[in-house]
């Protein structure tokens, strides 16, 4: 896996499940514009469709869980998984007042141990999310991922990525990674090399879109299982 200059997650997930409960009722106000247009792009080229069961780890306050539920319909059903009790609380009210509810099963739990049976899911999603885990547990997480697809299930990622264009998104890179390294409690993600780990976790890349955020690489990238 690609992991020259990946910086290292130092905060506990003990603390992180901590933050992300504090800043559940606000989150979507702090965070929720800036991630939409990435995550909407790595939703397009997920492209569920009705019938499916998929899986969103770090489903935070519930955005993509809805555009999920709708596309697989009453034939589909959806879990999310999120660390913090808050986001899922948050993500509970959004489905409820969408009339979504009962087509999304919710959960706590982390993604490098996953609370699901083998070959449960016809595609995954994480959004934001795999940059959040420290370097060694990537490949964890993505070994699960794995091992909860069925034969050509998919995987859909979007995350902050190191592979920069241009001396203004190499510079924003570094001061973000500054900011990583001197505050790992609130600026706790950092840039991955997002398809290089699908790759060497045995995933094909089918597809990735380059995009940006506050002026950082962000991709959408988009892999398989063989069947």
């Amino acid at each position: 896996m690609g992991t020259d200059g990946v910086r290292r997650v130092e905060r506990p997930k003990a603390a992180a499940r901590a933050i992300y409960d504090r800043l559940s009722r606000r989150y979507d106000l702090l965070a929720g514009t800036a991630e939409r247009k990435p995550r909407e792009a790595a939703l397009d080229l997920l492209a569920p469709v009705a019938g499916e069961t998929i899986l969103e780890i770090g489903c935070g306050t519930g955005y993509a869980l809805s555009r999920l539920a709708r596309a697989v319909g009453d034939t589909g059903m959806v879990h999310g998984l999120d660390l913090s009790r808050g986001m899922l609380e948050v993500a509970r009210r959004r489905l409820v007042d969408a009339g979504l509810a009962d087509r999304v099963s919710l959960r706590v739990g982390d993604g490098a141990t996953l609370p699901y049976p083998d070959s449960a899911y016809d595609a995954v999603f994480m959004s934001f999310t795999l940059e959040l885990f420290d370097t060694p547990e990537i490949p964890l997480v993505l070994a699960e991922c794995r091992r909860v697809l069925r034969p050509g299930g998919r995987l859909a990622v979007v995350a902050l990525s190191r592979k920069c264009k241009g001396s203004l998104s190499r510079a924003m890179v570094g001061l973000y990674e500054w900011f990583h390294e001197r505050l790992p409690g609130y600026v706790d993600c950092r840039p991955i090399y997002i398809d290089d780990a699908l790759t060497a976790s045995g995933f094909e890349v089918k597809d990735r879109r380059p995009m940006g955020m506050w002026g950082l690489p962000v991709e959408a990238v988009v892999g398989f299982v063989h069947g």
